[in-house]
């Protein structure tokens, strides 16, 4: 049996001196006189000395700009500091950089889907179709700043759709096909785009699914919107009921490319937005979060060559949907050379060998997925080392959710013994991670590897004290490139204060517990805040209650998701109903349809409960994450304060349902 700790993988001194890390530091070594001993000494220096660190990896990274990079930051504090305020930048020209150089074979996507072979479109070609692309935008009056979404599944398209708005300057955004109507409408509406690119369904576990009335809803309920665009996936010629003119993707590639040579990026002022992306919270709709093209540029040059160790030849393959900032990352690959995979389905379609059988087919270097997939692989009883030839591969990248030694093991004992088995953790809100992998580090199970580069992480107890080995909240003592530049339409940034600095002042708190061993290991223990992780994807409890208490029958509701052991997730949703009713099969199933329908399937609960109160603190806010804390076996005395409660019997029902019905 694997414990917590256990040392699981070491890596060689031939793979150590062969990463993208030892590389430079020997070329800090050679153009800067700074020399370091190990990981750990060039992580400090990294964040002892912020300015020196970020300009190093500009220059490393031969980050194409015009103006000026030598001023690093404007010496403003965290949330307000700007990052090489006086360069301009565009993120597309990074992620397209090596097409000119590229033969016409090298591959920038492999792509498959539930109903078609697996295929690949090549780096010069994708090039070119973001060029026309986004000169056609550009004659449909597509300018700087104006915002461009989409609602696609994970198709080449809707990265050569990124990749065109984000050349030219416009604001890019997207939701995931799969969410339903009033999910997108309350992030879209927010942000008044121009155009909007949609599918027309998707497929997943076999079934097709249509969403043209959807994409109908979601035009009719944008006023800003001046066009849709179609990208077929189920229908050859779609059309919805919308005052906008619409037109095929297709029909906008067509005509000659200017060329490379000849296409004019939009360089951008460092503060120029490149896309939005949304996370959720407990009150009010999703959060517009903004983030730089100068930010993510120079954060994603680290992540992936330092942390990832993509480079040329490197294939990244990683489970997700366009909805989630995995996706974002996966785009990103190309920046370093390296290709990337896009799958659009049933991770298990037509057995749990899928994705296997895709890495094999795709020489995947690098494996990504969320630990819940890896608990459907034991279940299967998979062993993919021996069913695939999988000796391209070499490092495994778990994220969304905490991985525990269990899920560390099963990779060594049923994918390969010689394998950099990664566990990262970050967010939507900096579109990387905080803590992760360092290929220069060994591999204990249950553990990630280390605090990245540049990222000033602590954890803090509730003194605003450091602590190590100590479970306390994940902070961030200095800014960084990729925190958002602000919120959209957050009018003072109170919205913005209000979501990361109220509780440390002047520090950025994560709303992760964490805790750091003397090593310099990180162990994640789930949300401290009330945001609920459902199999890796975060989504705001704010969006159920406004789904769930617009019903007659629902007077109040209140629902947490827990981690539990075995990296297992339980979401309860607890319902007051209106006098006199019963919480019957019925209403259950009315109520998990709706959320199905109207957000996702990931917004379904796994059990409804009726609850005679929901218990609220004494300023009139949802008790989510003391009962969270109750659930999931923390003491009721240091879960919550009965003294804070406005209704404290309430708390008597949540303690008997976390010793009765709570899944150990």
């Amino acid at each position: 049996m694997v414990n917590e700790g256990d040392l699981l993988w070491t890596p060689s001194a031939s793979f150590a001196r062969g990463t993208n890390i030892a590389r430079y530091m020997d070329w800090l070594a050679a153009e800067r006189g700074l020399r370091f001993d190990g990981y750990e000494a060039l992580r400090q220096w990294s964040v002892d000395e912020t300015d020196a660190f970020w300009s190093s990896i500009w220059q490393w990274c031969g980050v194409r700009h015009d103006g000026s990079a030598v001023r690093v930051t404007d010496g403003a504090p965290m949330p307000h500091t700007r990052w090489f305020p006086d360069a301009r930048v565009n993120y597309a020209e990074h992620v397209l950089r090596h097409a000119d150089s590229a033969g016409t074979a090298h591959p920038a996507f492999h792509h498959l889907t539930e109903n078609t072979a697996l295929e690949t479109l090549a780096l010069p070609e994708l090039a070119s179709q973001v060029r026309r692309l986004a000169g056609r935008l550009r004659a449909m009056g597509v300018r700087p700043g104006d915002r461009v979404v989409a609602y696609l599944p994970n198709v080449p398209a809707c990265a050569v759709a990124m990749l065109a708005a984000t050349s030219i300057g416009a604001v890019w955004s997207s939701a995931s096909i799969e969410f339903g109507a009033r999910t997108v409408i309350d992030r879209f509406s927010q942000i008044a785009p121009k155009l909007l690119i949609a599918g027309d369904g998707y497929r997943f576990g076999g079934k097709t699914f249509d969403r043209r009335a959807e994409v109908a809803e979601i035009a009719q309920s944008l006023p800003s919107l001046e066009a849709l665009v179609w990208v077929p996936q189920i229908e050859t010629d779609p059309q919805v009921p919308a005052a906008v003119a619409q037109v095929r993707f297709d029909a906008l590639l067509r005509g000659p490319d200017v060329g490379a040579a000849q296409f004019r990026y939009e360089r951008v002022a460092s503060d120029h937005p490149v896309w939005i992306v949304f996370s959720s919270g407990t009150t009010g709709l999703p959060k517009p979060i903004v983030h730089s093209h100068v930010g993510v540029l120079v954060e994603h040059f680290k992540l992936m060559t330092l942390h990832m160790d993509l480079g040329p030849g490197s294939v990244m393959f990683f489970y997700s949907t366009t909805g989630w900032m995995m996706w974002n990352l996966l785009v990103a690959a190309l920046m370093t050379g390296a290709s990337a995979v896009l799958y659009d389905g049933d991770p298990m379609h037509g057995g749990p060998e899928c994705l296997w059988k895709l890495a094999q087919d795709t020489r995947a270097t690098c494996f990504g997925a969320s630990p819940t997939f890896v608990q459907m692989m034991e279940k299967a009883g998979l062993e993919p080392g021996k069913a695939f030839d999988l000796s391209a591969l070499r490092s495994i990248v778990l994220s969304g959710a905490p991985s525990t030694p269990t899920t560390f093991d099963w990779f060594y004992r049923a994918v390969k013994r010689d394998l950099w088995v990664t566990s990262q953790s970050g967010g939507t809100e900096v579109c990387s991670g905080l803590v992760g992998a360092a290929p220069l580090l060994p591999v204990y199970a249950g553990e990630i590897q280390t605090r990245m580069l540049g990222m000033a992480v602590e954890v803090w107890n509730d003194d605003g004290q450091p602590v190590t080995d100590e479970v306390g909240e994940l902070v961030v003592t200095k800014p960084c490139p990729s925190m958002p530049v602000r919120f959209w339409n957050d009018q003072g940034d109170a919205r913005y204060r209000e979501s990361y600095f109220e509780h440390f002042s002047g520090v950025w708190r994560h709303g992760d517990f964490m805790k750091l061993n003397p090593r310099g290991g990180c162990y994640i223990y789930g949300r401290s805040d009330s945001t609920l992780n459902r199999h890796g994807v975060r989504i705001g409890s704010a969006e159920i209650y406004r789904v769930v208490e617009e019903m007659d029958e629902v007077a109040d509701s209140l629902v947490v998701c827990c981690e539990l052991p075995g990296g297992h997730f339980f979401m309860p949703l607890f319902l007051r109903l209106r006098d006199g009713l019963e919480l019957d099969d019925a209403l259950r199933r009315r109520i998990a349809e709706r959320l199905r329908t109207l957000c996702s399937p990931r917004h379904v609960p796994d059990t409804m409960v009726q609850a005679a109160q929901i218990p609220y603190t004494l300023t009139g806010k949802k008790m989510e994450v003391p009962v969270r804390k109750l659930l999931m076996g923390w003491p009721v005395e240091r879960a919550a304060s009965r003294g804070a409660m406005a209704n404290p019997k309430a708390l008597g029902f949540f303690i008997d349902f976390a010793r009765t019905q709570v899944p150990a």
